[in-house]
């Protein structure tokens, strides 16, 4: 990605990250209320939304655990289905080895807070001139996690003063992703890696069946990406 050859201002660089994570500000309010009123139907309150969301700020995780903690599931169970749930992330994780390779100070905070929609606009392009890539980074990660901060404690707070049917919130994220996928596809033009990715996950599906298809998939697209890394990367 391109760097700039002086230091930008921090404010200039802040200004831009708050404009390209707007859409994530837009999804993680809604989906962050959806979450703590779920949370609080449950029996917990707005101290158990807040520190969920800035210990563990996995979004879908934190959906499932939501039943975990309400079926009093065992750490065990809790530890394999975190596995299974967030798998995505260590592929994620060496796609941004280069990317974050050195962004010290922030690289701890960087990994921590490596979600797919700040993975998505971290990979949308290259930042402008003016704009120190480093801090985008940092900011970008920050003001994504402090949306669904927010959006988690006031769905909380929502959800001890009104009575609300909980059926159905709980596709909100899946709905994210859609929406994630569909601005990817209309900002590019080679639509090799999303056509990869439908294909593999849609495969592995039919093969392994809806509870065990993502493990598979993820490795599928991984092992396909890779093959057609120096295409990909011409195109």
């Amino acid at each position: 990605m391109k760097q700039t050859t002086h230091s930008p201002g921090s404010g200039r660089t802040l200004t831009y990250a708050f404009r390209q994570s707007l859409p994530v500000m837009a999804g993680y309010l809604v989906l962050g209320i959806g979450f703590g009123i779920l949370l609080n139907a449950k029996g917990y309150g707005v101290g158990w939304a807040f520190l969920m969301s800035v210990l563990i700020f996995a979004g879908s995780m934190q959906y499932v655990a939501v039943g975990l903690l309400a079926s009093g599931a065992s750490l065990i169970s809790a530890a394999l289905m975190t596995v299974m749930v967030n798998a995505r992330h260590l592929f994620y994780g060496i796609s941004m080895i280069d990317r974050y390779r050195n962004t010290k100070p922030y690289r701890p905070y960087l990994i921590f807070a490596l979600t797919d929609e700040t993975y998505s606009l971290v990979c949308s392009g290259d930042v402008p001139e003016g704009v120190d890539q480093n801090r985008y980074f940092f900011y970008l990660s920050l003001l994504d996690h402090c949306y669904w901060i927010t959006g988690s404690v006031l769905g909380a707070l929502i959800g001890s003063l009104f009575t609300f049917d909980t059926a159905g919130i709980d596709f909100s994220m899946t709905a994210l992703f859609v929406v994630v996928f569909l601005e990817q596809w209309r900002s590019t033009e080679n639509h090799t890696s999303a056509l990869i990715g439908v294909g593999a996950s849609v495969l592995c599906l039919l093969l392994f069946g809806p509870s065990d298809f993502l493990i598979p998939a993820m490795l599928l697209i991984t092992l396909l990406l890779t093959l057609l890394r120096g295409r990909l990367a011409q195109a």
